[in-house]
């Protein structure tokens, strides 16, 4: 009789090991990264998914804004400027519940680690400064799950700018938030926009129990501090090897 009881415990210990696949629920994880644009969290997710794939974990990326259902109505309206706050809202919306239900989900229950670039806080945060009601909007995404690790990136916006611009000419229409009139110089505007959008950030992140970065520190020490984060969420015979190496860098 005991032996059965500890082979039946032990099998329930395995089947409840994180990033382990399980069909009692989401037994996978979820990482995300926030911040405004130009602010690395991009390059810092892409190097948490070669670290974790290199652990021999699996690994699904998803970003904002990238749904085949939305993406080309999105694309025509930016082009247009025809979006308002509520349909922009509206459309972001339908992209997340898509690629949520499409992905996220039944990957997290498959055992996968889902890295979303950007998640429903940068909803919350955007629409909030673009008008929109913010329980209305909260409302609309109570289906989403709460993630594991919530990183994000804090970078004073005039660096944000100048890394942006490097790798193009000029700012994006919405991105500058010159939508919403803050200013005739797209430039002013982004500053104004962006501003207010970290505002939003900064009051988000105690209640969201966010894990702020320090997105001005050097790329290798932003990708030691993020993956000694993560450590708590791998399986533990991965994050006895994973910690080694982290040691030994």
């Amino acid at each position: 009789m005991n032996n059965k009881a500890t082979t039946k415990q032990k099998v329930t210990e395995r089947a409840q090991v994180p990033g382990t696949a399980s069909k009692e629920g989401p037994r996978g994880r979820l990482i995300v990264v926030e911040g405004i644009d130009g602010s690395g969290k991009s390059t810092q997710l892409h190097l948490l998914d070669k670290w974790l794939r290199h652990l021999g974990l699996m690994v699904f990326n998803t970003e904002w804004n990238s749904s085949e259902v939305v993406k080309e109505i999105t694309s025509k309206g930016k082009k247009k400027a025809l979006l308002t706050p509520t349909t922009f809202s509206l459309l972001h919306a339908t992209d997340f519940a898509d690629r949520f239900e499409r992905n996220v989900h039944p990957l997290m229950r498959a055992g996968y680690f889902v890295l979303a670039d950007r998640y429903i806080y940068t909803a919350y945060a955007r629409d909030a400064v673009r008008g929109c009601n913010p329980k209305w909007v909260r409302k609309i995404y109570a289906f989403a799950t709460k993630p594991d690790l919530a990183f994000y990136f804090h970078v004073p916006v005039d660096i944000a700018v100048k890394r942006i611009l490097t790798g193009r000419p000029k700012l994006k229409y919405y991105e500058a938030g010159m939508d919403l009139n803050l200013s005739n110089d797209e430039y002013e505007s982004y500053r104004i926009f962006q501003s207010r959008i970290i505002e939003e950030y900064k009051g988000m992140a105690p209640k969201e129990g966010f894990r702020v970065m320090d997105g001005t520190l050097d790329i290798e020490l932003q990708q030691k501090i993020m993956r000694r984060q993560v450590l708590e969420l791998l399986p533990p015979a991965v994050a006895t090897i994973a910690s080694r190496e982290l040691s030994a860098e």
